[in-house]
């Protein structure tokens, strides 16, 4: 028929083999990333216990991880823009990976502590990274699709790392399970580097560190992504200190749950799984304006209902959740590279240091609350996060895309 555009092939177009190989690639990464960078979630209270330390300083483990990695990523998208996606990412997937396997033999509180750190500083390499490489190489028609399946990766990495090390914790040791969450990260970086198409439409730039900060400017000045990076901060802080310290209340009587029961719970991840990914779909139908609102307003129904007794409900307010928190992560971060044009490397990069500074800032502040009022003290702070996440929504919404 005359009149119609046919779309260019030289993006990865939906439904396509090149398609189906990305996002198999890019759900191999996330799975990769989030199964290390959370593996010592549900070690904490363990690691509390064998090293003698508080919850709040056992939860450094994770926030030291989610601290370098944050502002790493600022480094790693402007080095991405001058060595390539694809090497930069798959470099730092078999790096970590050697990383993790290493973490299970060392001997001390402080050495685990600096290993977790350059974890966070070479992850980086794939977190700022992919977010770049699906807005560059996807036709537009199928960014939000993929953006949703990528962070479903994530979701799955972090349900698996969580649930895997929690169960073998309790099985064989905390140490064997780092070791297995190292080797299963070695197996996604090799998927990872077999199946991510290379790049037809990256084009190399030198890198100048003298001009990195301005680089940053531009989406900087943009009101809405300065909304879109405080969402993320907020509701990531919420999100995170729920998982840090619901172990803790969990092996504590009334529950007396043992580890691979505690550790059993993070597989409520699948319900993030399918909410990043539905909020994906919903994106070609319904705006995202409306949408990211009532994910939040699910998030926070989830947390207030972990605040009863019954198990139960416990459970299922973690599951709402988790539900409402990746969905929401899901459009805010799509909507990051709509509103970034061509600044997309920075804008995702600035995007992720608030989401992973709210990992490890505001959940490392949860234990501060976990010490003085305990589990209420944790859900009162998280609800506080999410209200301020809700009434950022509204604000955004207000606002031209």
């Amino acid at each position: 028929m005359t009149g119609m555009t046919q779309p260019d092939t030289s993006y990865i177009l939906r439904g396509t083999p090149r398609f189906r190989a990305t996002v198999l690639a890019l759900l191999a990464a996330g799975f990769s990333t989030f199964a290390v960078l959370y593996c010592t979630q549900p070690l904490l209270p363990l690691l509390a216990r064998d090293f003698g330390v508080s919850a709040a300083v056992s939860s450094l483990s994770l926030s030291v991880a989610t601290g370098t990695l944050a502002p790493a990523m600022l480094i790693a998208g402007p080095l991405s823009d001058a060595l390539g996606r694809r090497v930069l990412l798959l470099t730092a997937l078999f790096i970590c990976a050697f990383l993790t396997i290493l973490s299970g033999f060392l001997p001390d509180w402080n050495s685990l502590l600096v290993i977790r750190a350059l974890q966070g500083v070479v992850l980086s390499g794939v977190t700022a990274v992919a977010m770049a490489y699906v807005a560059e190489e996807m036709d537009p028609s199928a960014i939000g699709v993929a953006m949703g399946l990528y962070i479903s990766g994530n979701a799955m990495g972090g349900m698996s790392g969580r649930l895997f090390t929690g169960i073998l914790a309790d099985l064989v040791s905390w140490r064997f399970s780092l070791i297995a969450t190292g080797i299963f990260a070695l197996i996604c970086a090799v998927i990872a580097a077999r199946m991510l198409p290379a790049s037809r439409h990256f084009h190399r730039r030198p890198l100048h560190l003298a001009s990195l900060p301005g680089q940053f400017l531009g989406p900087l000045r943009d009101p809405g992504l300065r909304l879109i990076y405080l969402g993320g901060f907020v509701l990531m802080g919420g999100f995170v200190s729920v998982y840090n310290y619901a172990g803790f209340r969990l092996l504590a009587p009334p529950y007396s749950l043992s580890q691979a029961a505690v550790g059993a719970i993070f597989s409520l991840y699948l319900l993030g799984m399918a909410g990043s990914a539905l909020a994906g779909l919903l994106t070609n139908r319904l705006p995202r304006q409306v949408l990211l609102p009532v994910c939040i307003g699910i998030m926070f129904a989830g947390a207030a209902l972990t605040i009863t007794a019954p198990l139960l409900l416990v459970v299922l307010g973690i599951a709402v959740l988790t539900f409402g928190f990746f969905a929401a992560h899901s459009l805010l971060s799509s909507w990051v590279g709509r509103r970034a044009g061509s600044a997309k490397g920075a804008a995702s990069a600035l995007y992720l240091l608030g989401y992973y500074a709210g990992s490890s800032l505001l959940g490392w502040v949860g234990g501060l609350f976990w010490s003085g009022w305990g589990w209420p003290g944790v859900i009162a702070y998280v609800l506080g996060l999410a209200l301020t996440g809700f009434g950022l929504s509204l604000r955004l919404a207000s606002m031209q895309e």
